[in-house]
């Protein structure tokens, strides 16, 4: 039996998440080799893959059959209970797209599914098949469908009139779906369908419900079951499909079913209906409504570019005017003038409304953007190639991204919707696939293999970008040799590797959202997400730009909110008008905050990796952070050394040949940014900058022969303008080694332009920009950690909420920042609103009976006031916080007494005239007489409400000892490699006991010091020997590895020791510092004493300030101290100066780094 004679109509492929284990490609792949004339997709409820399937099944010249199997509701799909003892209330339906009109009512058809008729699953109901059955072929499905159903639960006559209403449905269009998997179910179901058949003349037609490819992944397939289901693989009770449901040859089918050949030829028949073609050169852009004045849009654009070209550079230099004209001329040979105006018109929208936004990416080349306020950046001062955004000569859509500060993103989407219709704007899915690591460490879940194990195995990947499981074969001979071990570990990786790369979940896209003409369930199908209710489109960004709609990318920033707050603030409480997009460029305060480091809030210049070489770097000029920005990724990253050293005169700067200067002067000879691989091939071979953009598309699609066609054009080129073929060869090889990690220069200047903008209001106005962060990062207890500590590092004293001075937010006050009330939890922005609202009208609260009676306890509540008591937020009044905690109760009942007799026009307790019956109330002002709180109790429940600790913090007192004896901090582990061994101190502030599959205790927690937090494991081996000192609020120094599982940072413990103990195990030496009074010889002879009562192996160190430019580090001959608390306590009781401990290592280190700094070799 040949290939060409059975169709497969019955196919899901990676789709149905986590329930189809066939990739499209390897479907596509496999129906081409047989050369099948046809194959239909049917994953569940979805059209998720159409795109990539009818792209696929072309590329083989195989007819793609589009198609679903949907869920129709049982009863109505606005019914959301169970039904015919079903209880998602539904049943399986193939349907299976002919023509143009066909696919349009599959689209309404899933996507009111979705959107109207969810419940378990996204259901239709026979109303909306009615409605939307011309241009579909339905077939009756598995043993799911609601046939089957009724044949195996209910009767033939009760099947019959199923079969009857889908007839009168879709006529001769409708099949009985026949199908022979081996369950046991299917003997009854396929004995009724054949009467069915035979009595009623409905076709019969062989299926397979395949859903994975070949025979022998039906473990793999079982694997993914279970990861949906959260079960394992030697569970009894799982989920599990029978062997036969994978895509079978022709010859199988004819095999299977021997006896009904015609149900085979069938298959056919229906595939010869269907016959639907794709368009990708429609475009579905919406129009732009044009001024009376204008008739063309592109004149239109021409006159707002005009003017606002002059707006922002004053007269129209020729070079401005060439330039202007050429885009222009490309934008109405492209065809995207709308796109201009639409986009314009929402920067429009934004500058009316005070919203901060802005273009980022390829669109800043464009000077057309940059007339019109899109962007920032004058693309000709710094030589953006406008090529690189739009090219004339390989038309694609433009690509401009809006960034919009964060808080103000809803608003514009708002205003896009209003202007456009809600039915004609939408959201963008995106797809989450199963990665080499995550995927490896799925399969051993269910696998049950021990965590430790698994664990071991994903960390042989490497952590690169675009990592696979063969890749990682390659790189890693133990990883190779755990493949080929026969054992546990070689089907571990066999399994890991079919499902690698699927599809996993769909979310909603960060940014993308799609603006079409009409109603968007007429033109694409759409998604509603079962839990937030967010509604996308079904297909990816890249397929809804490919079918010609307009994508647009709204990305909310939190620096843009930063900025924007940041410039309020000082117009507020200064009187200060900043403009910061004309901030001057050669700032020296704001590069000497770049060169020191600083920059901790400054966008994408935060990492400690960053910071170190910004302090090698010494930037002094805007082209330095651009760089920095592009080079600072994996990849180009190894050259930022060379970049610093020829910047610096310690490198020479070189070029194969001088027409190569133009292009790389301003990167010291360095190959940076995708624009001047554009200029190298213009200058050197004469290539057009559009030309020459479709080698950076080939080098990054990795498309070898294409490469090869341009690499002999491109030293031909060379050769005949005078440049060597062996000068071109070398060019060539680097520009192919930058292929793999350039970036876009325009991209870059767009974004170190909102870096250069932090960097300067943080240099120049410090409290205001770090009170606008803090602001920004509400909610986020890890990063208000590292936000404080920054404060305090440049000398800002954040102060605690205090409900006489605080406002909402954070605020700066003088060399100070003042925490907003909205910040302590349990205590809502209304509650802060109410309490500012009071203090306003009748002045400062002056104690707890005065403020509770004068607040709207309405919007002020108990809960609120104990947050803000335990906060510090009302240290201010009398008394201290246990004792304003322990009357509030009584404070709150007079309180209410008071406002309701105000409310009835009565007197105040605390205005107005007395009565002598409420004058025992004024008695009862007085606090409750309770002990203060000690200071681990007050910095507990200040950290309850704030989430860190502000007044103080357990560990103030180790803060040098965990820096000198050379204890990371957890800010320092980010961008340490996977597995590194690292030593880390602090706190434990979580702790989570947990069983391993054998039954064994291990612990989850989190460990907390002066700088952040990061997350523990401890494994059973080693939460024996820890469990002791592994308790919450414990002091502790330990030892492990950096962990970074699917992206979140952790450590697995290996050591933990009390810190007290592991200050003085780790310790060498005790330093003190002698200055003024402790310099006099009683005073000496006092710490000598108090150094012999305290004997140990640490030597002492004595440094000595006698002025400011005379100090000096004597250390002892003959003393030697142990580094106990005790010590240190004397010290300070008895000479008032500051000791701390060290160690030689941590000496040596930091030594080292001031005296040399290596040079590297040139690329």
């Amino acid at each position: 039996m040949a290939a060409t004679d059975f169709v497969h109509l019955h196919s899901h492929t990676e789709y149905s998440l986590l329930d189809g284990a066939s990739k499209i490609g390897a479907i596509a792949d496999l129906a081409g080799e047989w050369g099948m004339p046809a194959v239909a997709m049917t994953d569940h409820g979805n059209l998720f893959g159409a795109i990539d399937f009818y792209r696929a099944m072309k590329d083989v010249d195989v007819k793609p059959i589009i198609g679903s199997e949907v869920y129709c509701a049982i009863e109505s799909r606005f019914s959301k209970k169970p039904a015919r003892g079903v209880q998602s209330a539904s049943n399986h339906l193939v349907l299976l797209v002919k023509n143009e009109v066909g696919y349009q009512n599959m689209i309404k058809l899933v996507s009111s599914g979705y959107l109207e008729g969810f419940y378990y699953a996204p259901r239709i109901d026979k109303e909306l098949l009615a409605a939307h059955s011309e241009g579909l072929v339905c077939l009756s499905a598995c043993v799911s469908g609601e046939i089957p159903h009724l044949i195996e639960r209910e009767g033939f006559k009760e099947a019959q009139a199923a079969a009857e209403t889908y007839v009168d449905i879709f006529g001769d269009d409708f099949y009985l779906e026949i199908q022979r998997h081996g369950i046991d179910k299917e003997v009854k179901v396929n004995e009724g369908l054949l009467k069915l058949h035979k009595e009623m003349g409905i076709p019969l037609v062989a299926t397979n419900d395949s859903h994975f490819l070949r025979e022998d992944d039906h473990e793999a397939h079982a694997a993914l079951v279970a990861i949906q289901t959260g079960k394992t693989l030697d569970d009894p009770n799982r989920m599990c499909y029978p062997t036969g449901v994978y895509f079978r040859s022709a010859e199988e089918m004819y095999e299977l079913f021997h006896d009904l050949p015609n149900a085979c030829e069938r298959t056919l028949e229906i595939a010869e209906k269907c016959d639907f073609d794709m368009s990708f050169e429609e475009s579905h852009a919406p129009d732009f409504p044009l001024p009376a004045e204008f008739d063309d849009p592109l004149a239109y654009l021409e006159a707002r570019a005009r003017e606002g070209l002059e707006r922002r550079v004053g007269e129209i230099t020729p070079e401005y005017e060439e330039r202007l004209e050429f885009e222009l001329d490309v934008i109405q040979q492209t065809g995207y003038p709308g796109y201009f105006l639409i986009l314009g018109d929402l920067v429009d929208f934004c500058r009316e409304e005070g919203i901060r936004a802005g273009g980022r990416g390829s669109a800043v080349s464009s000077l057309v953007s940059y007339a019109l306020e899109i962007t920032t950046v004058d693309p000709l001062e710094y030589g953006l190639v406008f090529e690189r955004f739009l090219n004339p000569e390989r038309i694609s859509p433009p690509d401009i991204d809006y960034d919009i500060a964060d808080r103000d993103r809803e608003r514009v989407i708002d205003y896009v919707v209003e202007k456009y219709g809600r039915d004609n704007v939408c959201q963008i899915i995106t797809f989450g696939t199963m990665g080499a690591k995550a995927v490896i460490r799925d399969v051993g879940r269910v696998m049950n293999l021990p965590f430790g194990d698994v664990d071991r195995v994903a960390k042989m990947v490497p952590a690169e970008l675009k990592m696979t499981i063969d890749k990682a074969l390659d790189q890693s001979p133990e990883l190779r040799a755990l493949s080929e071990d026969g054992d546990q570990g070689q089907k571990l990786l066999e399994i890991a590797r079919k499902l690698e790369g699927m599809a996993r979940h769909c979310s909603i896209h960060a940014a993308a959202v799609v603006i079409a003409p009409k109603p968007l369930t007429e033109l694409l199908p759409l998604y509603k997400a079962p839990k937030g209710g967010e509604v996308m489109t079904q297909y990816n960004w890249h397929h809804v730009e490919d079918l010609g709609f307009l994508k647009m990318d709204f990305l909310g920033l939190r620096n843009l909110t930063v900025i924007s707050e940041t410039v309020a603030m000082l117009k507020e409480h200064h009187d200060i008008e900043l403009d910061v997009d004309n901030l001057p460029l050669d700032d020296r305060a704001t590069y000497e905050l770049f060169g020191r480091g600083d920059t901790t809030g400054v966008f994408q210049f935060e990492s400690a990796g960053m910071k170190n070489y910004l302090t090698q770097l010494k930037p002094d000029k805007i082209g330095d952070i651009i760089a920095m920005n592009a080079l600072y990724r994996p990849g180009p990253m190894k050259y930022i050394p060379n970049y610093i050293d020829r910047k610096n005169g310690r490198e020479d700067v070189t070029y194969y040949d001088e027409k190569m200067r133009p292009s790389l002067e301003e990167t010291y000879g360095i190959i940076t940014y995708q624009e001047q691989v554009q200029r190298l091939c213009r200058d050197l071979a004469g290539f057009t900058l559009g030309k020459a953009d479709g080698i950076r598309k080939a080098m990054g699609k990795k498309l070898a022969e294409v490469m090869e066609e341009y690499k002999a054009e491109f030293l031909n080129g060379c050769e005949a303008n005078g440049v060597s073929r062996s000068v071109g060869e070398g060019v060539w090889a680097d520009i192919e080694v930058f292929s793999g990690y350039g970036f876009n220069k325009a991209h870059s200047s767009g974004y170190s332009m909102v870096a250069y903008q932090c960097a300067y209001l943080k240099a120049h106005h410090p409290a205001d920009f770090m009170a606008a962060n803090l602001n920004s990062e509400i909610g986020d207890i890890d990063r208000l950690v590292v936000l404080v500590d920054e404060c305090r590092r440049m000398g800002l004293e954040v102060l605690p909420p205090d409900v006489n001075e605080s406002l909402v937010d954070f605020v700066a006050m003088g060399s100070s920042v003042r925490m907003g009330m909205a910040a302590v939890r349990n205590v809502g922005r209304s509650a802060v609103e109410a309490i500012v609202s009071a203090r306003e009208e009748d002045g400062p609260f002056d104690t707890l009976f005065d403020f509770c009676e004068r607040v709207d306890l309405r919007s002020v509540n108990r809960r609120a006031i104990e947050s803000l008591i335990c906060a510090g937020a009302l240290d201010g009044l009398f008394g201290h916080r246990a004792q304003v905690f322990e009357t509030l109760d009584r404070a709150l009942e007079m309180a209410q007494t008071a406002q309701a007799d105000r409310a009835r026009g009565q007197f105040s307790l605390f205005g107005g005239e007395g009565l002598e019956d409420q004058a025992a109330l004024v008695t009862n002002t007085e606090l409750l007489d309770v002990p203060e709180w000690g200071d681990r109790e007050r910095l507990t429940r200040e950290k309850e409400v704030l989430g860190f600790y502000l007044s103080g913090h357990p560990l103030e007192k180790y803060r040098s000892d965990l820096r000198n004896i050379g204890l990371k901090a957890a800010s320092q582990l980010e961008e340490l490699p996977d597995g590194t061994n690292i030593k880390l101190g602090g706190l434990i502030s979580e702790f989570k006991r947990h069983t391993d599959r054998n039954g064994r205790p291990m612990a989850f927690g989190a460990l907390e010091d002066l700088e952040g937090s990061v997350d523990l494991v401890v494994f059973p081996d080693t939460f024996e020997k820890v469990k002791d000192e592994f308790v919450v609020d414990a002091m502790v120094a330990l030892q492990g590895r950096v962990s970074n599982r699917n992206g979140r940072l952790s450590v697995q413990v290996e050591e933990l020791t009390p810190l007290e103990r592991a200050r003085e195990e780790m310790a060498d030496a005790v330093n003190v510092l002698l200055s003024g009074p402790n310099l006099a010889d009683e005073k000496l002879e006092v710490l000598r004493e108090i150094f012999n009562r305290h004997e140990g192996s640490c030597s002492v160190f004595l440094h000595v300030e006698v002025d400011d430019s005379n100090r000096a580090v004597i250390k002892s001959r003959d003393l030697k101290v142990s580094p106990s608390e005790a010590l240190f306590s004397e010290i300070d009781a008895n000479t008032g100066a500051r000791s701390w401990v060290s160690s030689e290592t941590v000496r040596a280190r930091r030594s080292a780094r001031t005296t040399s700094v290596p040079v590297p070799a040139a690329p």
